[in-house]
């Protein structure tokens, strides 16, 4: 399967081990100085069709779904594949996407350990057998559901591509790709590197780029039985209302409002930095971006100062220079509507702190750049407290308990992260415990493991990726109930 894919000026989609260029052809734009970079087609229903019929018939027409030893050796040559050409693939990513270089790096870090984990997978994830009684056995086998369906976001569509993917070829699914228009160029890249791998069958791994025609055509199709999609909470919602005319299953990670609970005997000396990077971590594009900081009283005008501090001496500027503390945001329209939450909270009572915001002359108002904001807020029902804002926006809230802290942690609709900062020897577990959320950090931010589950709670998601509970979502048990009886009796 050789790639004709020569160059990232131009993407198209990938379908059955050829290049596909059909659809409405569109611009790629650099967030850093607003300059097109390169063009592609954005596919809709012709073309996620044809994708789904090409996983379709690998599924169905081929020994993909029962050839372990083929799988594992396709995922140990995507690790080799994504290696050789990571510092490519980081530099197309971080034009394209405006997350800084090392953002960019940080993030195709993330491909080898998954792939690696999802191999071991495939030699573990085993069904069971027993004789219930005497000469009866029932065989429980776990079998790949079908072409997968699987939605990828632009904010970081490396690492969240192939953490749904690796899973996916790990059970024996084959896979339709709605990849993001924002990261074309990036999707172009990505789907080269897979079209370098030799012992890829066709029609496995099928990539096509486009928006809501594309989704909704997926979704509703009867030959796509699995959706994994990342994304917001909103969209997350009406797509699994439409599945359910099918039964369809759904894999979810949706939306995040992660608080940063700072209790008075806190190393507030370590937390500083780490309060930043949560902040400003692809320019808070980012499901688990820390967007909310709630601070015991006692030390309040401490991490007021700290943080303002902080947050004003970020340096933001262009992915690609060095110097850069944070990238741009994706495009202008998310700067504006970034900025119109941000003063809708200020007319409705918020204190500012760090105004931040939009740059309005000088290289950097060529580009998607904003500062960052901080927002001392005393309702938590205000909208920029309830509402995921994705992009450089921090909210500070004083309380005085740990219930109090508690009962405004867990006062949203999401319940994807939490982060707890004490260095109190039994609070950590005691607040963790009571926390609705489904990965809660202690003293830290965002420490990932591929061996353990990631997932949110309430309306940041169904299901989980990473660790074991990643294969549920692709497979299917079946049940075989055998009553041979037992030798040398009688058949009756």
């Amino acid at each position: 399967m050789t790639s004709t894919n020569k160059t990232i000026q131009h993407a198209r989609h990938w379908i059955n081990g050829e290049w596909v260029d059909s659809g409405i052809k569109k611009e790629s734009i650099n967030p850093s100085t607003g300059e097109v970079i390169g063009s592609y087609v954005e596919g809709g229903k012709t073309e996620a069709e044809m994708a789904i019929k090409a996983a379709h018939d690998t599924f169905t027409n081929t020994d993909w779904r029962t050839n372990r030893e083929l799988r594992f050796n396709v995922l140990q040559e995507m690790v080799q594949a994504f290696d050789a050409r990571q510092d490519e693939l980081a530099t197309i990513l971080a034009t394209e996407n405006g997350k800084i270089l090392g953002e960019a790096n940080f993030e195709i870090s993330l491909v080898k350990p998954n792939l690696n984990f999802a191999a071991s997978t495939i030699y573990t994830t085993y069904g069971r057998a027993a004789e219930w009684s005497a000469g009866k056995f029932s065989v429980v086998l776990k079998e790949p559901v079908g072409v997968a369906g699987i939605s990828v976001p632009w904010n970081s569509p490396v690492a969240l591509l192939i953490r749904s993917l690796a899973p996916a070829l790990a059970a024996g699914c084959t896979t339709v790709l709605k990849m993001p228009g924002q990261t074309a160029l990036t999707n172009a890249t990505i789907a080269d590197i897979l079209a370098s791998i030799k012992s890829l069958p066709k029609g496995v791994i099928n990539m096509v780029t486009g928006e809501r025609e594309l989704l909704e055509t997926i979704v509703t199709h009867p030959h796509v039985p699995t959706i994994s999609f990342t994304g917001s909470t909103g969209t997350g919602r009406a797509l699994q209302e439409e599945g359910a005319k099918q039964l369809k299953r759904f894999g979810l990670e949706l939306g995040g409002k992660t608080p940063l609970i700072v209790f008075n005997d806190a190393d507030i000396d370590a937390l500083i930095p780490k309060a930043e990077k949560a902040l400003t971590v692809f320019a808070g594009q980012f499901c688990m971006t820390g967007s909310r900081i709630l601070v015991q009283s006692d030390v309040a005008e401490q991490v007021r100062q700290k943080l303002v501090e902080r947050l004003a001496n970020v340096k933001v500027g262009n992915a690609l220079d060095p110097e850069s503390d944070m990238g741009a945001l994706i495009d202008m329209n998310s700067v504006n509507r970034v900025d119109g939450m941000v003063e809708d909270a200020i007319a409705k009572g918020a204190k500012v702190l760090l105004r931040g915001g939009k740059f309005t002359d000088g290289e950097l108002a060529k580009g998607a750049f904003y500062q960052p904001c901080l927002l001392e807020v005393d309702d938590n029902q205000a909208d920029i407290v309830q509402s995921e804002v994705f992009g450089p926006v921090l909210t500070l809230q004083v309380f005085d308990t740990e219930a109090e802290a508690i009962e405004l942690a867990n006062g949203t609709q999401y319940g994807l992260a939490a982060s707890i900062w004490t260095q109190d020897v039994d609070r950590p577990l005691r607040i963790a415990r009571a926390i609705e959320a489904g990965t809660i950090w202690i003293n830290d931010w965002v420490v990932m493991r591929d061996e353990f589950e990631e997932g949110g709670y309430k309306q940041s998601g169904s299901g989980r990726l990473r660790g074991m509970a990643s294969i549920e979502d692709f497979i299917e048990y079946k049940h075989i109930v055998m009553q041979p009886g037992v030798a040398g009796t009688s058949a009756d």
